[in-house]
């Protein structure tokens, strides 16, 4: 049988592949690494935020083709209901669709303002007053969360869908020194242990490419 095919870009800067890779790790899928290159002019737009890209995440498996995130997580959590990528508790399940979707859709000047670059350290770094209101949303939803759920991760004791969707967020954190409460560092260095993320983090540190628009010093 043919591997499954996950096309991803930049370890360092590409928070959608990241995604899509922890939800296929998370899921047990059997599924070899397709990589585009950062001389893709595509992918060199969607990293810059300047266009929204269907080149990655993209996952074939075998007959099925699945570019957008949150639909690669419900194709997982169809196939491998066994691998806990959603809340087995109805109303919690649905909490944590609506926290991903959230972080889905929304979050723009987030985005723009902090873009994820794992091997950067920005100490003094002053978030402009657009993003300001979208770094205490994803505060206000992990501390909801958390308090619901008891942690360690979003939905309790191990991640799901939303620990995927927001593991580039707290990347993001710790690149530009954002001031958490001890409960969300907590959560931040939960995460940041997860095997799975230590290991995606071990190939960003590697990858000798670099995107000199997001090589600023702020």
């Amino acid at each position: 049988m043919t591997k499954a095919t996950l096309t991803i870009s930049s370890r360092n800067y590409s928070s959608w592949s990241l995604r899509g890779w922890l939800l296929c790790r998370m899921a047990g899928l059997d599924f070899m690494e397709e990589h585009v290159g950062l001389d893709d002019p595509d992918t060199r737009q969607e990293l810059l935020l300047l266009s929204p890209s269907v080149l990655v995440p993209r996952l074939t498996d075998g007959a099925v083709t699945v570019w957008d995130t949150l639909a690669i997580a419900e194709y997982l959590a169809e196939i491998a209901p066994k691998a806990g990528l959603l809340p087995g508790d109805q109303a919690a399940r649905a909490h944590c669709r609506a926290v991903s979707g959230e972080m889905h859709s929304g979050f723009y000047n987030l985005r723009s303002a902090l873009p994820m670059n794992l091997k950067a350290r920005h100490d003094q770094f002053k978030i402009f007053s657009g993003a300001r209101p979208d770094v205490e949303r994803i505060k206000a939803i992990w501390s909801e969360c958390l308090a619901a759920y008891e942690g360690p991760y979003l939905f309790g004791s191990a991640p799901t869908v939303a620990d995927a969707m927001y593991a580039p967020v707290c990347t993001r954190f710790r690149t530009y020194a954002v001031d958490l409460e001890p409960e969300l560092q907590a959560y931040c260095e939960t995460v940041f242990a997860w095997p799975l993320m230590q290991e995606w983090t071990d190939g960003a540190l590697a990858e000798p490419d670099e995107i000199v628009e997001l090589e600023v010093e702020f």
